[in-house]
């Protein structure tokens, strides 16, 4: 796993620049708008290019070499961040823009994302999987420890543009690991020019892979289920803990250093370890304890309760993320996984995107305002989660995440779910010409 270790090191460097200037961009939203919406709509725009993009880039990852993929994504990230740098010194940036950037970016993120997971397969053996997609969970948290802290302090000393600045210099070093590394292709067979029928039969190849196995498509219902759920809280996380701590960046920034803690230990147990053996119990169990742990964390009103409880919801982030990866590596052709990796993304994404979407009206216009004092929610749940500014942010945070839980405990009495590991997967019979699309 070296040179994949290598690759991972430099993606690490530049997640953690990325989380950095997302921090401060936060911090930023929310002073000039104060509204959850806002905040949302800027994971939104950037979540529906990922679905209007991701059937195209599955056949592409498929057909080109992914290395290059991941260069050119990584070079059009930073040159993003170098527009919104410049527009920030003249002071013209506006929120408008990043919801524009952020739509440019997650469609070249899209491609980043199914190049580097589909390169699992070509560098590392299956008994390692689990322990490679931790790698990423890794990443994905150790940011979460390092940027928030670092963003939290540079933002009132070097500002957003010093902080844009260091993000510039982890997509250096991001782009340098990955040219410097040879990235095996799996074979590529082979087929006649492509005509719209064809075109077609491509974009729509990796919902007919799937759709042939019911275990799968109940994999990726479960899947798309959570990130829907998940991502209702996701979109009201940072503007509930500003709003019920009069905007503190340091409050915010140690909670999400929690998340990070919990999602470094989660990670490097299973880094160690290898992960459950029946990855679904694995996939299913961390889902019922992220569930339980976010609904506790939406209920509390203090940062002595808030901090364990993101640290145990993130704890249960690895323990998900990896078997429900591991699963998909080891059902799927590497041949084919940038078209089915491609459709599972579609599916999560559209998910999201309503989640994300839903959460930010729901909370200005509804919970907000029904929480107030003598709002008509306020007066029943007043005394679990409390009134005034953030408490109707925090439950309906605590909504979505029981949601989590019974999504997890419901996948055990659905037995195609339950039992996927037990049984084969019909596709992976799939004819040749099949697999060319």
């Amino acid at each position: 796993m070296r040179k994949f270790i290598q690759i991972w090191l430099g993606q690490t460097a530049s997640i953690i620049g990325s989380s950095m200037s997302g921090f401060a961009l936060t911090i930023w939203v929310w002073e000039s708008t104060n509204q959850a919406t806002a905040l949302a709509l800027f994971i939104f725009f950037a979540q529906l290019s990922r679905i209007l993009i991701a059937p195209v880039a599955g056949i592409l990852v498929d057909r080109w070499n992914r290395k290059f993929l991941m260069i050119i994504s990584d070079a059009v990230s930073a040159l993003l961040t170098l527009i919104i740098l410049l527009l920030y010194v003249n002071q013209s940036l506006q929120v408008w823009h990043l919801y524009l950037a952020g739509a440019i970016s997650g469609f070249f993120e899209q491609f980043q994302q199914l190049a580097y997971s589909t390169t699992i397969t070509t560098m590392v053996p299956e008994k390692h999987y689990s322990r490679a997609s931790s790698l990423s969970f890794l990443a994905i948290y150790s940011a979460s420890i390092i940027a928030p802290t670092l963003a939290g302090v540079l933002y009132s000393v070097i500002g957003l543009n010093g902080i844009f600045l260091i993000d510039l210099a982890t997509f250096t070093i991001a782009i340098s690991t990955v040219l410097f590394v040879k990235i095996p292709q799996p074979a590529i067979t082979p087929h006649p020019n492509s005509t719209r029928p064809h075109l077609l039969e491509e974009l729509s190849f990796g919902f007919r892979y799937i759709a042939k196995s019911p275990s799968l498509v109940a994999l990726l219902v479960s899947v798309s289920l959570f990130w829907f759920a998940h991502d209702i809280g996701a979109a009201l996380y940072s503007p509930m803990i500003l709003a019920r701590t009069a905007a503190d960046p340091r409050i915010l920034g140690n909670i999400l250093s929690a998340a990070g803690v919990g999602g470094v230990v989660g990670a490097s147990v299973i880094s160690i370890w290898g992960g459950p053996k029946q990855r679904i119990r694995g996939f299913l169990l961390g889902i019922v304890g992220t569930g339980f742990s976010k609904t506790v964390f939406g209920l509390a009103q203090v940062i002595s309760i808030w901090i364990p409880a993101q640290f145990f919801s993130s704890l249960n982030f690895p323990i998900v993320g990896t078997s429900n990866e591991a699963i998909w590596l080891a059902k799927v052709e590497p041949e084919v996984q940038g078209r089915v990796f491609a459709t599972r993304a579609v599916c999560i994404q559209i998910a999201s995107a309503i989640g994300l979407l839903i959460a930010g009206p729901l909370a200005d216009r509804i919970f907000e305002p029904a929480m107030q004092p003598g709002g008509f929610l306020a007066v029943i749940f007043g005394g679990i989660v409390g009134t005034g500014a953030g408490a109707g942010m925090a439950f309906l945070y605590a909504i979505s995440s029981f949601g989590l839980f019974l999504i997890g405990a419901g996948g055990y009495f659905y037995r195609p779910l339950r039992n996927m590991e037990n049984r084969p997967i019909n596709n992976q019979k799939i004819s040749p010409t099949e697999l060319r699309g």
